[in-house]
């Protein structure tokens, strides 16, 4: 093996391009993966800023490391000239981009107690990193990430990212379960033997990553502490938006059927790592995700009928309109109540009048899709024939059902849990 080559199992190679100061491996207890991609502007003022702040504020061994991930501007080479000037600082260069590959092929070499990263523009208040990492010097946690959710947060971007960040979460809870509120904040950390043994089985390379991390931690039982942020949107990201919700609906995708068909052993890493389910559902619950699904099909195909029935009762007394939407306001409250305690297992009265509020806001929303559907589809082709119009409204059905169940689940009946 070259000098200027480190293995690793995925197949890639990190490349060390320091040539003295950058191959010493000195233990330490932090380790700030800094991920770029032609950030050649940004770059220096970044690491500079980081150094000075934890050289100052941070009363812990560090290491700062640039992994640079196939930049084709000056990035490298502004990473090599600052790891030869600062001691603290490492440059990793790695042949191909992609932030996951970065951070899992870094953290997987690094020999710190916990593993951190942050986004080069560092949009995230440093005076949140002790914070961050406390936890897991102590032990008291596994997992730790910055919140932009939080109503502590304070939180400076568009309305447009903060539509599509809040959407993004909210279905990672309809569709995994999941608890955590913010998980595509560029700040996160990790303790290095949790690390070990979840990142085997993290598979995406690019931003999903930190959500897959995050859902298989979770899984295993691990303790994610959430510490809420000041975050200020960098106008000049370079994040694809389009393209990155595509791989995250796939990643999603992929990840749910693993976890469905109980192919991650996370059993096994919960054993290893000595870590029950932080918060066990009661006996009883349906928490699966396949008997949920099979449950609400079932209360919706009910519905539908009970709806069915009441329309042809009150369509002599009342009309048309009138019986369509007394059918579908009782047949809604219905469907709520039925959903509530069948499908998501929640009992008693506590909050039964918000559920029902919620729920019934959801029943309107699927309505303003099947009927919106309508319109375009007349607005497009006027006069369409029957068969036209059942096509589709059988595909905008079908697609809010889909919205119906992941807000049902993400959030009517979701868990809340208090961030400390």
């Amino acid at each position: 093996m070259s000098a200027d080559t480190l293995p690793n199992t995925a197949g890639d190679e990190i490349r060390p391009r320091r040539a003295t100061t950058s191959d010493s491996r000195v233990t330490v207890a932090l380790d700030v993966v800094v991920p770029v991609y032609n950030e050649q502007t940004d770059l220096e003022p970044a690491v500079r800023r980081l150094h000075d702040y934890l050289s100052t504020r941070v009363p812990l061994t560090f290491r700062i490391t640039i992994a640079d991930n196939a930049s084709i501007d000056e990035t490298a080479a502004i990473a090599d000239r600052l790891a030869d000037e600062m001691p603290a600082v490492r440059a990793v260069h790695l042949a191909d981009n992609g932030r996951g590959r970065a951070l899992k092929l870094v953290w997987t070499e690094s020999d710190a107690a916990v593993l951190a990263y942050m986004d080069v523009d560092l949009s995230t208040d440093l005076a949140a990193l002790l914070p961050l990492v406390a936890p897991l010097i102590s032990g008291h946690s596994d997992v730790a990430i910055g919140t932009r959710l939080h109503r502590g947060s304070r939180v400076v971007r568009g309305t447009k990212r903060e539509f599509i960040s809040r959407c993004y979460n909210l279905l990672l809870r309809g569709t995994l379960a999941a608890r955590f509120s913010d998980a595509q904040c560029g700040f996160k950390a990790i303790r290095a033997d949790v690390a070990r043994e979840l990142l085997p089985l993290v598979q995406d390379t690019g931003w999903f990553f930190d959500t897959e991390l995050l859902i298989l931690a979770e899984r295993s039982g691990l303790r994610i502490h959430e510490v809420p942020v000041d975050w200020i949107d960098d106008p000049d990201s370079r994040v694809n938006i389009v393209q990155t919700a595509k791989d995250d609906l796939k990643g999603v995708a992929r990840l749910g059927r693993a976890l469905a068909s109980g192919a991650l052993p996370l059993a096994e890493i919960r054993r290893q790592l000595g870590r029950a389910p932080l918060d066990p559902e009661p006996p009883g619950v349906p928490v699966g995700m396949t008997r949920q699904v099979v449950r609400f099909a079932a209360v919706g195909v009910v519905s539908t009928l009970a709806y069915l029935v009441l329309f042809i009762v009150l369509r002599p007394m009342a009309g048309a309109q009138i019986a369509n939407f007394l059918a579908l306001a009782v047949t809604a409250v219905a469907n709520t109540t039925a959903n509530r305690r069948l499908t998501f297992g929640v009992r008693g009265r506590k909050d039964v009048v918000r559920h029902q509020f919620q729920g019934f806001g959801v029943f309107l929303l699927g309505l303003a899709i099947t009927s919106g559907s309508l319109v375009v589809l007349h607005g497009m082709t006027p006069g369409p024939s029957n068969l036209v119009e059942i096509t589709v409204l059988v595909i905008a059905n079908l697609f809010a059902t889909v919205v119906r169940f992941v807000l049902l689940r993400g959030w009517v009946f979701r868990r809340r849990t208090a961030i400390p």
